[in-house]
């Protein structure tokens, strides 16, 4: 029944449009035209959306640093040591003074402490290592940066 009335009622319609010609006519070409605009806006937009994707994905990769203990870090500090070129490897310990066992002066230590830095990651401030003058010193100072107790 329904569906009848919807018939009958664009059979009257069509009528009408016959009946009042151009006026209707126009009218029906406008909102081609500006349906046919809509139509090619949207192309152009789904055309720029694949355009302008990013040529770069995100991807975080999470990992675990190895467990760090004194052991570790004892032996990264002696290993960044005896590297350096004007210490001697046999004369170095934990217990070593940098300057009066190893006879580093000033600007050697500022070498060792940013050769460590860099090995651990981490920057120094100088008035902490200023105080780092014994191997122990720097160990135990990386270890509370690093919260390694044991």
């Amino acid at each position: 029944m329904a569906s009848r009335a919807l018939g009958s009622f664009l059979r009257m319609v069509g009528a009408l449009v016959a009946r009042n010609g151009p006026c209707l006519r126009t009218s029906r070409h406008l909102a081609g035209s500006t349906i046919a605009v809509q139509d090619r806006r949207k192309q152009l937009f789904d055309v720029s959306a694949h355009l302008i994707r990013p040529q770069t994905t995100s991807l975080r990769k999470y990992s675990d640093k190895p467990p760090m203990s004194l052991q570790l870090i004892e032996d990264r500090v002696m290993l960044v040591l005896k590297l350096y070129d004007k210490i001697d490897a046999d004369k170095l310990r934990v217990e070593s003074h940098l300057v009066n066992d190893m006879g580093l002066d000033s600007l050697d230590c500022v070498e060792v402490i940013m050769a460590i830095e860099d090995e651990f990651g981490f920057e120094i401030p100088d008035q902490d290592a200023e105080k780092l003058l014994r191997v122990k010193d720097i160990v135990r100072y990386i270890a509370d940066k690093e919260d390694v107790y044991e």
